[in-house]
């Protein structure tokens, strides 16, 4: 049976990286969040054949998720996490690419640009971390998510605004996915409480955020429980070529809750001279 969550394969930063790929043109790279038995199909499946329309559109799965290895001892930080997109990109002789981040990608998008500003040509943050701000219950419980039916669904009613996307079906599908073998064990070492530490651990320092020459898309949903609208206010007032566009009526999944509006905006963002 075909796996639509396994694509190609490539060594990145020395992690054999599953990576989705869709179209022709510049690159984008989506950076997908840090939900459990989460993967880039599961984030961006309906985020990559509109992109690919016009652009080279490639989403890898982040060591500790995914069908990306996971090496025996492998530590986990955004350092990690930016290292393996600078490999990806060198993996594929890609010496720039615009990066669409989501959540915790944000941050490693952020990271990535603030400290290789010359692989970078645009950004797009979504409902994005990178700056302090204190955790949320809704992000503990996700960070602190314990495998079972019940909890996948709390945790979905957390992510979205309308209870129509959260259908049982969905929640048997996410909770199967967090219960593949090394998915918890993986997600469980990544964000151990107190979890505090880890919003911290995410953050950019405001000069190098201040410092970003890139045109940056700031997306997110006013009603998010999990990333709260004050990280993109924030984000705003620091980088200086920045817009910000808020949906109302919308949780975390901006590219889900609004997907033929956000594919549309973020195209026209990324391709627009």
């Amino acid at each position: 049976m075909e796996e639509p969550e396994i694509g190609r394969t490539v060594v990145a930063n020395g992690i054999r990286t599953n990576y989705l790929e869709a179209g022709s043109g510049e690159p984008v790279i989506l950076i997908h969040g840090s939900g459990p038995g989460v993967t880039a199909y599961a984030n961006w499946r309906l985020t990559l054949p509109a992109l690919g329309a016009r652009l080279r559109a490639l989403a890898p799965d982040m060591v500790g998720f995914g069908h990306t290895e996971r090496p025996p001892g492998q530590r986990y930080g955004v350092e990690v996490w930016a290292d393996q997109i600078l490999g990806f990109m060198d993996a594929l002789s890609l010496p720039r690419a615009s990066l669409v981040g989501n959540s915790f990608g944000g941050a490693i998008a952020l990271r990535v640009a603030a400290r290789h500003p010359d692989r970078v040509h645009r950004l797009v943050l979504m409902g994005s971390a990178g700056v302090p701000f204190p955790i949320t219950p809704g992000l503990d419980a996700v960070w602190g998510y314990e495998p079972s039916l019940e909890a996948m669904r709390r945790l979905l009613d957390i992510f979205a605004y309308s209870r129509e996307l959260v259908t049982d079906e969905l929640a048997e599908v996410r909770y199967r996915a967090s219960i593949r073998p090394g998915f918890q064990e993986s997600f469980r070492a990544m964000f151990p409480a107190p979890r505090q530490r880890w919003v911290d651990a995410l953050v950019t320092p405001e000069e190098e955020l201040k410092a970003l020459p890139h045109r940056t898309l700031l997306v997110h949903g006013r009603d998010d429980r999990v990333i709260p609208l004050e990280t993109s206010l924030r984000l705003l007032h620091l980088i200086e070529d920045s817009r910000l566009h808020v949906f109302g009526r919308c949780g975390h999944w901006t590219q889900i809750e609004h997907a033929a509006e956000f594919n549309r905006l973020v195209l026209e963002f990324l391709t627009d001279d």
